[in-house]
């Protein structure tokens, strides 16, 4: 053991963070459960090649998904696979509910997991449990927990608003994630206050590519000067009509901090 940490967990944890002092790029693919199928021909293995050979760090996936991506894939890029879900379909889609386990995760050869909870929401208490006991078996088995973290509701009018935001960082930490995805404000100072204050790494998501690219990679750039660790970014990348592309630009904000437009 090394302070709280296993030796696995720094194993996996260095793979994630690999290129050192550079930002951690991870592309989420897991929204074909949420919102229908990513690609009309299915094809998530060559998109993944792609997204490895212009920059992504890691990929989130589902596990039924993970089994159809072919190991080399791997041998540079994380996977992390996705633990809980839910779809556009249901009655309440922000009431996550899990589907996949830690040791499943770890049978796909997984360097981290992650599990999403909308905080908020009507289901918070039993999607909270379910992180904590992800945590729980992250411990047992030495495996990195990311915490996807969003303030989303009936009540909710604002879920970027700083102190919601801040205190979503913080139940993730509290919990026991090692990194924490949430959707930040747009106040640059706010956004740095959240991430000076967090007790963990922070990532940046990209939510849904409007008004454009261009505002989103702005947005993630303004983030990752105020300190982010990385961004978590899928549907600005699998939507644009060249992935390569914008995987290239995205690499430009997160690995070399470069401001949008920079030359």
């Amino acid at each position: 053991m090394y302070g709280n940490e296993s030796f696995g967990r720094r194993l996996r944890l260095g793979h994630l963070g690999r290129r050192g002092g550079s930002g951690l790029l991870m592309v989420p693919l897991d929204h074909a459960v949420g919102a229908g199928p990513l690609r009309s021909d299915g094809d998530l293995d060559t998109l993944v090649g792609l997204l490895a050979d212009h920059g992504a760090d890691a990929v989130v996936l589902h596990k039924g998904t993970a089994r159809r991506i072919r190991p080399a894939r791997f041998a540079e890029l994380s996977l992390v696979v996705q633990l809980n879900a839910s779809t556009n379909m249901a009655t309440d889609p922000d009431a996550k509910y899990p589907v996949a386990t830690v040791e499943e995760a770890l049978r796909l050869g997984a360097h981290a997991v992650s599990v999403q909870v909308n905080a908020a929401s009507l289901t918070e208490g039993s999607q909270i449990a379910h992180l904590a006991a992800v945590a729980e078996a992250c411990d047992r088995w030495g495996v990195p927990l990311l915490a996807m973290m969003y303030v989303r509701g009936p009540a909710v009018r604002d879920g970027r608003h700083p102190a919601l935001v801040a205190h979503a960082v913080a139940v993730a930490a509290e919990i026991g994630a090692d990194l924490v995805k949430t959707a930040l404000p747009d106040d640059p100072a706010a956004t740095a206050r959240i991430i000076a204050g967090a007790a963990v790494p922070v990532l940046a998501a990209g939510g849904a590519p409007v008004p454009g690219p261009d505002a989103v990679l702005g947005r993630l750039a303004v983030a990752m000067q105020a300190g982010a660790a990385g961004v978590a970014v899928g549907r600005l990348v699998f939507t644009a009509d060249d992935p390569a592309a914008m995987m290239r630009r995205l690499a430009a904000v997160v690995h070399d901090r470069t401001p949008v437009g920079a030359r």
